[in-house]
């Protein structure tokens, strides 16, 4: 056994629904401005023909599950939900062609991709990483992982509601680039491993929650997932 001057932190995991094994986390992949309405919103439109997707990551550790209660996170007034369907990687892949893109997935979660979009704005703006607004702990959230094996998901109703009131309202059919599209491009650059979470983009109507909020969100045919604001420490 290797020793180690302080015990290391577990490995991120996840529930697999109806088993007892749970999902291990690699990493975390998230696409960028990947609805044409949130795009325009954020003052940013995707024009598909000449350019092509982008990519943040986001550390393991940010890893929450569904019906959490994180607090407010500090150095931020104004805090962002995002909803998305999540793409589950089961198995090794490298410049996977879209037509084989169905062969590296294990199956899908719905999450929340939680923004100081402050910071992310101001990081935007002057040209520098996003690490601060986007890179926040517990912000990353995620329901349970259903399995879906080489299904590749081209349709269903996304939607999250802050306090019961509808907020977010789309559908995957929406998404820009489609989930072929998304693992043949991102897998031109990694070479993607068991346990990659993609998360694909959010559509029109991300905003500000504070303490107190409770939001639920759901991916039809895939899951819901619930996150509850706390009071900042």
């Amino acid at each position: 056994m290797t020793p180690y001057l302080f015990t290391p932190p577990a490995v991120p995991s996840l529930p697999v629904l109806g088993k007892t094994e749970r999902f291990p986390i690699n990493r975390l992949f998230f696409v960028g401005r990947n609805y044409h309405a949130h795009a325009v919103e954020m003052g940013k439109p995707v024009d598909k023909s000449v350019e092509r997707p982008f990519y943040f990551t986001k550390a393991p550790q940010t890893l929450t599950l569904s019906g959490a209660t994180v607090a407010y996170p500090p150095e931020t007034k104004n805090y962002h939900f995002e909803m998305e369907l999540v793409v589950a990687i089961g198995k090794a892949g490298f410049r996977v062609k879209a037509e084989d893109a169905h062969t590296v997935i294990y199956g899908y979660a719905a999450g929340l991709d939680m923004t100081r979009r402050d910071l992310q704005l101001v990081a935007r703006d002057k040209g520098r990483p996003w690490d601060l607004g986007k890179d926040v702990e517990h912000s990353s959230v995620c329901s349970e992982i259903v399995p879906m094996e080489g299904v590749v998901i081209e349709n269903g109703a996304i939607a999250l509601e802050v306090n019961g009131e509808t907020r977010q309202s789309s559908n995957v059919d929406k998404l820009i680039w489609n989930i072929r599209e998304i693992i043949a491009d991102l897998s031109l650059f990694y070479h993607l491993q068991p346990g990659d979470l993609v998360y694909t983009g959010t559509p029109e109507g991300v905003g500000a929650v504070v303490a107190g909020d409770r939001i639920t969100g759901r991916v039809e045919g895939v899951a819901e997932v619930a996150l509850t604001v706390g009071p900042a420490e």
